[in-house]
């Protein structure tokens, strides 16, 4: 692609999207930015999508039964560690954390734990934890927060260095959309020996 400026790919997405981007323009965005659907010149854009309604009228949802992960602690690997995205990165970080302006939001994975679980592990903030589970081994420096439940850890899937698919299942999926099970597993966490 041979682009002048982020102008010109601006103005091409609203090109290709004109029932959502149709009032947009790169000027118009400024430093507030501007929401879609923003249908013409004059309209202020789109605070809250689906805010009165959704666009397919009433919104359709459906109840599901709950189901226990795959995979439980237990007392080899009595942790539940789930992973997730961290405000400034987006999926494995190879774009955003090649940008230095989101890059000094945080330049390292962490494992969050809760101050519970740190302080009967005597854990401290910045220590370096080995998790392991049935499937591997990582290391990953300690977040201690109460953001987190005690027996539960939270590791961001930013930080190649840190790769939480070490740990997690690709072999339980769920029964209707067949995704894997990345997002939930059951770990063990030691401090790494001095």
């Amino acid at each position: 692609m041979n682009y002048e400026n982020p102008e010109e790919i601006f103005n091409e997405m609203a090109s290709l999207t004109p029932k959502s981007y149709a009032g947009m323009s790169y000027g118009r965005l400024a430093l507030d930015g501007l929401q879609w659907p923003c249908p013409d010149r004059d309209h202020p854009g789109t605070l809250y999508l689906h805010k009165e309604q959704f666009a397919r009228g009433k919104g359709k949802f459906h109840a599901v039964d709950y189901q226990d992960p795959a995979e439980m602690p237990d007392e080899k690997y009595p942790y539940f560690l789930t992973t997730g995205r961290m405000f400034a990165d987006f999926h494995t970080g190879t774009m955003t954390r090649i940008s230095p302006h989101l890059d000094v939001e945080q330049k390292t994975g962490y494992v969050t734990v809760n101050p519970q679980d740190a302080e009967a592990l005597a854990v401290k903030e910045g220590d370096v934890l080995v998790l392991s589970s049935r499937r591997g081994r990582m290391e990953a420096p300690a977040n201690i927060s109460p953001t987190v439940k005690p027996g539960t850890l939270f590791l961001p899937i930013h930080f190649g260095e840190n790769p939480p698919n070490v740990l997690t299942s690709a072999e339980a999926v769920d029964p209707l959309a067949k995704i894997p099970e990345f997002k939930v597993s059951a770990v063990n966490i030691e401090k790494l020996s001095a």
